[in-house]
């Protein structure tokens, strides 16, 4: 009988589990959904790409303050330069 009362029990410490859990997990995703259109909106350009000329000028200037700096030598300037310019 010992046995036949822990399986019970068991069982029925297992199904509160999974249906706390799954009640748990649905809430969550509610939150997730409601807020999801409202980070949309509150921020739409927040993930405009900038201009290309724009981001090859700020490296450039970038690679000219590391080699002011001394941390490039002129050839690790130069090959880095010649990449972001495409020669």
């Amino acid at each position: 009988m010992g046995l036949l009362r822990m399986a019970a029990r068991t069982a029925v410490v297992a199904g509160t589990a999974t249906a706390v859990s799954g009640r748990v997990a649905r809430r969550q995703a509610a939150r997730y959904d409601q807020q999801e259109p409202q980070q949309y909106a509150q921020e739409p350009q927040q993930y405009a790409p900038e201009p290309a000329e724009d981001d090859a000028t700020a490296q450039l200037q970038k690679l000219a303050a590391l080699h002011t700096q001394g941390v490039l030598t002129n050839e690790e300037f130069a090959a880095a330069k010649a990449k972001i310019l495409g020669i």
